[in-house]
């Protein structure tokens, strides 16, 4: 009956690549990530399985840290999109759940089984499908949210995850297989059970972070509403201002045609017509867009910035509410960091381009020489009041949920934020 207990070792080793293929994030897609792991893991069980075979679980036990996990690590270290502490939680999680099965299913099967293995077996064709049914249902989706909103913490937790593995691999294989050493068994099932707390811990206080980036995202979602209003506002105000000037524009228009003033009534008429689509929206032909080009345009007349405006979209469907949110985050920084330069040196550019199924987005502007940003690093926000500093995850966020990316540095004098989305 050993080959139950060798034909359990191996449904485990398969299922804890399972479980971390569930939990981590790839740099590649889901199919080729598969692809490549089916081929190596493949050919590492059915290393390990031989070598179990061959020397028998004891000898096994004591190497599989360097036949198994060590060589599984680094594979998957290559096509992981993390590359620091999320990557080793995630890892050291997965691995240290598994054996944390396999050392309760060991027990279980050694007191209270026949001797057979046949316990052992049960009991783990049973556990490993339904710890992965779990971690779907339940962990997944919240454990990628958590990846994507939490940056910080993740070295102590991946230190604790890490010493647990080590402290449970040891504690159930040496100097030999636990079910051995009677006199450590009780010191095997503490540490099972402070283990299980100790997890439970960690993700509460994971889970508490993802509660306050919801709030965040909640309290940033509003402002974002609120803003829009704003703007709708403002350009239902600036549409009453017009209609009431109109009075006086065709009162002026009447007497220059009443006096035969006809080039300078055609120069009147105009500069009419640029107020008015100043107003109404020269900018762009998508309505939600140019709302949001027409108040930061009136923004940055009242600056009395230079700016330099290319938007190239027409009325054609697009995603406005990411892109709105993109936009009126971008320019809102931008007349932030006008506000506070010299007048003199206050420049702002604008650029909206299709480049095949991508909207690029560029918006530069003059900032302080001692600013210094690097590609890829967000600088951190100079306000200091809590309701600030999430303009540029915003935009990076509302980039990433249109399958595009978003990036910003520093050169010559200027800011720049490059914003790429797919639009079709």
């Amino acid at each position: 009956m050993i080959l139950l207990r060798d034909l359990s070792i191996f449904w485990g080793m398969i299922h804890v690549i399972f479980l971390f293929i569930m939990l981590f994030r790839s740099r590649y897609t889901r199919k080729k990530t598969l692809i490549l792991a089916i081929i190596s893991m493949g050919i590492l069980m059915t290393a390990n399985f031989a070598g179990l075979l061959k020397f028998g679980i004891d000898a096994l036990g004591k190497v599989f840290l360097f036949t198994c996990s060590l060589p599984s690590f680094l594979f998957f270290y290559l096509l992981s999109e993390d590359k620091k502490y999320k990557f080793l939680f995630t890892f050291c999680l997965a691995d240290t759940v598994c054996i944390w099965v396999m050392a309760v299913t060991n027990l279980i099967d050694h007191y209270l089984g026949s001797g057979q293995y046949i316990l052992l077996f049960i009991t783990r064709l049973l556990a490993f499908p339904i710890l992965e049914y779990c971690a779907f249902r339940f962990l997944r989706k919240p454990y990628f949210e958590l990846q994507n909103a939490v940056e910080k913490g993740w070295g102590i937790f991946s230190g604790m995850t890490m010493l647990y593995y080590i402290l449970l691999f040891l504690v159930v294989n040496y100097p030999v297989n636990i079910t051995s050493r009677p006199e450590d068994v009780l010191l095997c099932v503490l540490i099972l059970i402070l283990m299980v707390f100790n997890y439970v811990t960690m993700f509460f206080a994971l889970y508490r972070q993802l509660l306050v980036y919801r709030k965040q995202q909640s309290e940033r979602l509003l402002q974002e509403q609120n803003h829009s209003l704003e703007i709708q506002l403002e350009n239902q105000q600036r549409i009453r201002k017009m209609k009431h000037d109109l009075k006086a524009h065709v009162a002026t228009l009447s007497g220059l045609l009443s006096a035969g003033k006809h080039e300078e009534a055609l120069s009147y008429i105009q500069q009419v017509k640029s107020e008015i689509d100043t107003f109404s929206g020269q900018f762009c032909g998508n309505p939600y867009i140019n709302a949001v080009l027409v108040h930061y345009y009136q923004k940055f007349q009242q600056l009395k910035a230079v700016l330099k405006m290319d938007v190239q979209i027409g009325e054609e469907a697009l995603p406005h509410m990411e892109l709105c949110q993109i936009l009126s985050n971008g320019l809102e920084n931008i007349c932030d960091t006008l506000a506070a330069s010299p007048e003199e040196k206050r420049q702002v550019s604008l650029y909206m381009k299709y480049n095949k199924d991508y909207l690029v987005i560029r918006m530069k502007n003059s900032c302080p020489e001692s600013l210094c940003v690097e590609r890829g690093i967000l600088p951190p926000t100079s306000k200091a009041e809590t309701d600030h500093g999430f303009g540029l995850s915003t935009i990076k966020e509302a980039a990433e949920r249109l399958d595009g990316d978003m990036v910003c540095y520093t050169e010559k004098g200027n800011f720049v934020l490059d914003v790429i989305v797919r639009v079709k």
